[in-house]
């Protein structure tokens, strides 16, 4: 029912631009999902499995406010308020606060955070502290790319800039580890070549040693390693009330008063005499200073 409902709703004649939040707002994807399947809300139940299908499959930064998801899709704003509860609990979406502990301003940004794994509340709890790693910019064994890394490409094209410094492929690949490491402390393309092509003999005998030679002893110092950036400040909201708290504090998204937990009792010790009486000057004081300030 609902797949047939959301084919309806996305037909040509009404596929539209999902809006785009405010910069800095809307949606926001959680590191390290697994890649995309037909299957990867079948544990839903029908709503929540096509409203999560839809968030999924929209761009970072959509706005997926319920009023905004309700122009959009064929429910009504309490139905997708439910649904997107439904999908906190299941592990598939985190409401919070977050404060970027280097941008220099006290202000909170709202944010939602969108699996399509779904995450138990531990790996929320450790999102929130900032421990989870970010997913690997490498592309997948056996999907393919470069079979050639950037120095074997670089020593191969050698020759074209210093004629006298052609290698063959089996000197470009003994020799691309040490190039590797050049890159790996910061040298640009034009730093290598520099290194290596400037002040030749004539005539070189031996290219591969003069590279092997030039890439070891003129290696580029270890440069100085950056301060590790703090983790953004981050605080989750109760599902049922939106009050924000401490992830630890929320489990399963639900804060202590809507699970029925009573709160802290207060504190029922009751104040000395002396501390009576230093109350009360000090709202005297209070009161002659303002009632001065109101004369003058």
């Amino acid at each position: 029912m609902a797949d047939a409902k959301l084919s309806a709703a996305f037909s040509p004649a009404h596929a539209l631009p999902h809006p785009m939040a405010n910069p800095g707002y809307g949606k926001r994807g959680a590191p390290g999902q697994l890649p995309r399947t037909a299957h990867d809300f079948a544990h839903l139940p029908p709503r929540e499995a096509a409203v999560a299908a839809y968030i999924d499959r929209l761009p970072g930064g959509a706005d997926i406010s319920v009023k905004t998801l309700a122009k959009t899709l064929p429910y009504g704003q309490c139905a997708l308020r439910t649904a997107l509860n439904n999908l906190q609990r299941a592990g598939h979406l985190r409401r919070g606060r977050e404060h970027l502990a280097d941008s220099g301003s006290a202000r909170w940004i709202t944010r939602t955070w969108f699996s399509r794994t779904a995450r138990d509340d531990d790996w929320w709890t450790a999102f929130t502290r900032g421990d989870v790693p970010k997913e690997s910019q490498e592309p997948p064994a056996g999907q393919g790319g470069p079979t050639r890394s950037r120095a074997y490409i670089l020593l191969a094209a050698l020759g074209r800039t210093a004629p006298s410094l052609s290698l063959s492929k089996a000197a470009c690949a003994e020799l691309a580890p040490l190039l590797t490491e050049w890159f790996t402390r910061g040298a640009t393309d034009e730093h290598v070549l520099q290194a290596l092509t400037a002040g030749l003999p004539v005539p070189v005998h031996s290219p591969a040693a003069i590279v092997r030679t030039r890439l070891t002893t003129k290696l580029p110092p270890e440069p100085e390693p950056a301060p590790a950036p703090r983790p953004p400040l981050r605080v989750l909201e109760c599902a049922k009330c939106g009050t924000p708290g401490r992830p630890e504090a929320l489990p399963g998204g639900i804060c202590g008063p809507c699970r029925g937990e009573a709160g802290p009792a207060p504190d029922s010790t009751p104040l000395t005499a002396s501390a009576v009486r230093t109350h009360a000057a000090d709202i005297r004081t209070a009161m002659a200073n303002r009632r001065q300030g109101s004369r003058t």
